[in-house]
């Protein structure tokens, strides 16, 4: 008798997103960024040519500051390559044509593996750690909400799919991406930071200062300022962010979240 098997879900490229400040605005601006995230999600994809993949995305869904999906991990090089930027730039139109609205920052998430038609399963809870990463909040709290409105993270897996097959779109490199060491709850995992235009070699190396405190924990709520300690030398293999100020962490209303 032949043994049994299980077929292996099919690769779904996740894309999360997940607006800064959202606990700040009001119920009024809450409804028009959770209204206005998903138009411009699929502003940014139709410039970068994958509009029919977006129509037929799998577990679609809202996360009340945010928006959370699936698709064919062929467009991962387009969505490395192309959306990062189509993203800013169409954050920056929405700025241009509301100036009475306060500026919209998106965090974005990337990473691809095997997930049924529902979404539940571990890549989809890996790409929330990495979206809840610190050092992706830390560089939008620092930059000026008119200028740096979209923060990207990639896990390392995306990374080494598109770049090391030479495949991705568009004009980015791999040096458009810092290698970074992601501590999310009992998450750890090598990830790559991007803003679009951005040139790390410019990068201040003060911010690249291990932090003291380690991972992230969800759900703690408003943090106290904390004193940096002395300045430690930086890393090039990866880097570390430390950030002194209140931060708001953000809530999730996904299914999966939990585990």
């Amino acid at each position: 008798m032949l043994p049994s098997w299980e077929p292996l879900w099919p690769y779904r490229a996740v894309l999360a997103v997940d607006a800064r400040d959202f606990g700040a605005l009001d119920s009024k601006e809450m409804q028009r960024v959770n209204t206005d995230i998903p138009s411009l999600l699929t502003q940014a994809l139709s410039a970068s040519n994958v509009s029919a993949h977006w129509e037929r995305r799998v577990f679609g869904q809202h996360t009340g500051d945010g928006y959370v999906a699936g698709v064919e991990p062929e467009v991962l090089p387009a969505l490395v390559g192309h959306f990062p930027d189509a993203l800013r730039q169409a954050l920056s139109r929405r700025r241009a044509e509301n100036p009475h609205l306060k500026p919209l920052q998106l965090r974005v998430s990337i990473h691809v593996g095997p997930l049924p038609h529902s979404g539940l399963g571990v890549p989809m809870v890996h790409t929330h750690r990495l979206l809840d990463d610190r050092a992706l909040r830390t560089v939008l709290e620092r930059g000026n909400p008119e200028i740096t409105n979209t923060a990207v993270i990639i896990s390392q897996r995306v990374y080494e799919d598109v770049f090391d097959s030479g495949c991705v779109n568009g004009d980015v490199l791999p040096t458009h991406f810092h290698r970074h060491l992601v501590r999310v709850k009992k998450f750890e995992q090598p990830a790559y930071l991007h803003l679009p235009g951005f040139d790390w070699g410019l990068a201040d190396p003060d911010i690249f200062q291990p932090s003291a405190r380690g991972g992230d924990e969800e759900g703690t709520g408003d943090r106290a300022p904390s004193t940096p300690g002395p300045a430690a030398p930086a890393d090039p293999g990866a880097v570390n962010f430390s950030h002194s100020g209140e931060r708001g962490i953000q809530a999730y209303n996904f299914h999966a979240r939990g585990q």
